[in-house]
């Protein structure tokens, strides 16, 4: 889980980074529920809250801009 005030220090073209490879992680996790293998379900919730902490800091900046 990563925090919010490390989100916001990073930059727009890191945070969009951050996103796809956390969007990434997201599929393959739900690919292994899908069969069975996942080990660590906690994980998946911890990756939905951190796109969801991304997209807000990302609009954050956007509308301040």
């Amino acid at each position: 889980m990563t925090k919010i005030a490390d989100i916001r220090a990073l930059s727009s073209d890191q945070l969009s980074d951050q996103l796809l490879s956390l969007k990434k992680e997201q599929f393959n996790l739900r690919f292994q529920a899908a069969t069975g293998q996942l080990e660590k379900t906690h994980r998946v919730d911890e990756v939905r809250k951190d796109i969801a902490r991304i997209k807000t800091v990302m609009r954050q900046k956007t509308v301040k801009a």
